[in-house]
């Protein structure tokens, strides 16, 4: 007996950004065998996900072109974030914008009965409210950032209820800063705030890709904040069977002896932390396998980029990748003890999959309010910065050698497991929930 054909028609939206892209994919697997999903991205990014997706004939997910206006500064193939500097982010939203008639075409030709959507385009949540389309919000980052962030617009001049979070010393130097080149900052402040003004346009639910082991006190208050429920749909993660040389280096070394040391797939670090990390890294002791990024258009080699003699000295203890690892495939071997990243949402949430303790390097946007959460959690140590806030290679040594050779490294890992259990006992759960929410908005046929 064939299995019966989903009735109720969900389309997702999300962000340009594969941060944002890649947690939409992972729940629109698991609702596809209950709803039929389409997902709407541009052409370029759409290209790069068709491998993540199921080729299960059942359960497919539709996939949508949307048609960005394209320039001289901004071609069809840079209509994503990936690999796009800091200074074009601008230029891609405005470009976003503009393809809104595209959106509300595709929405018209579809009739889905509800849009998920991201923080980044409030125009579609008014293009389904005009359809009557109810919308949901889907939060891709974490519950305590954000509640942080609305509590400061709400709430202005009073204290957040949990000042764990609360920046020091060179954030906030960096964020009253008025640095030219970080426009993303400017882009991602607009949206937010729209985005909190239009709060009751979206239905009485809002979905993020958290749980309440880590999060349960922020993912309250963002309730409260809202005045919705907020509903935890993670962890979203890829399950990763590639293989990799990767993978079979580590096969050689001890359990635990190792560090994982990568910064996103959009954050390129500069010449000076690179060069400070690396000569943490040789200091630490420890073995690790580092992967590095250039930004689109830089012809730079390994060698070229890292201190002179770097790769020599470190040896058989250190492996330098460039460009692409299998992260989720690295960070459940058993030899990884420890990762060194920029505490970006989706790699914070991969760690505690994996039950890793975090050694937390943030370098923007959100990123050191993740860090903050993951420091509270018990599952990280932050790395010590200087007063400008560049890496020192101090810092980073220190860090390392407390979660793989100290006392500190034990309680983190403990605290990781302990997560990392529970995630395993509620396996499936959050997402059941979710359903269920859904499924009641869709029945109510309103918002």
């Amino acid at each position: 007996m064939e299995p019966k054909k989903p009735t109720k028609k969900i389309l997702m939206f999300p962000w340009l950004a594969f941060g944002h892209i890649s947690p939409f994919i992972q729940l629109a697997k698991h609702l596809s065998n209950t709803f039929e999903i389409h997902l709407c991205s541009s052409p370029v990014n759409l290209q790069s996900i068709q491998s993540k997706l199921p080729r299960t004939p059942s359960n497919p997910i539709h996939l949508l072109h949307l048609n960005l206006p394209p320039s001289p500064e901004l071609p069809p193939h840079m209509h994503s974030t990936n690999g796009l500097p800091l200074r074009l982010i601008p230029t891609l939203l405005n470009a976003f914008d503009k393809a809104a008639p595209d959106f509300t075409s595709i929405l018209h030709k579809l009739n889905p009965d509800l849009l998920i959507t991201d923080m980044f385009q409030p125009w579609a949540v008014h293009s389904a409210a005009a359809l009557n389309i109810p919308a949901v919000f889907f939060l891709v980052v974490g519950a305590g950032t954000f509640s942080h962030s609305v509590h400061s617009v709400l709430h202005h001049g009073v204290d957040f209820p949990f000042p764990e979070l609360d920046l020091q010393n060179h954030w906030l130097f960096k964020r009253h800063q008025n640095d030219p080149s970080d426009s993303s900052v400017g882009v991602a402040t607009s949206r937010f705030l729209q985005l909190v003004k239009d709060l009751e346009v979206y239905s009485d639910v809002v979905l993020v890709n958290s749980f309440m082991e880590i999060e349960s006190k922020y993912i309250d208050y963002l309730s409260v904040l809202f005045k919705k429920k907020v509903v935890p749909v993670g962890p979203l993660v890829a399950l990763s069977d590639e293989k990799s040389d990767v993978l079979d280096w580590l096969d050689q070394k001890e359990p635990k002896s190792t560090v994982y040391v990568s910064f996103g797939s959009e954050y390129y670090l500069s010449n000076e932390d690179r060069a400070e990390l690396a000569m943490g890294l040789e200091m630490s002791g420890a073995n690790f396998i580092w992967v590095i990024r250039f930004g689109k258009g830089e012809s730079v080699g390994i060698r070229e980029a890292l201190p002179e003699g770097f790769i020599e000295r470190v040896g058989e203890r250190g492996l330098v990748v460039d460009g692409w690892a299998p992260q989720m495939g690295i960070l459940k071997h058993t030899s990884i003890g420890g990762f060194v990243c920029h505490c970006g949402w989706n790699s914070v949430v991969e760690a505690a999959v994996n039950a890793v303790p975090i050694i937390a390097l943030p370098m923007q946007l959100d990123q050191p309010f993740h860090g903050k959460v993951a420091v509270a959690a018990g599952v990280a140590v932050e790395a010590a910065r200087g007063v400008d806030g560049a890496v020192q290679r101090e810092g980073v040594a220190k860090a390392i050698k407390e979660v793989l050779f100290e006392k500190k490294g034990e309680e983190l890992s403990g605290k990781a497991k302990e997560i990392c259990e529970s995630l395993k006992v509620k396996d499936g759960k959050n997402i059941d929930t979710c359903v269920v929410e859904i499924s009641r908005i869709l029945e109510s046929g309103k918002n």
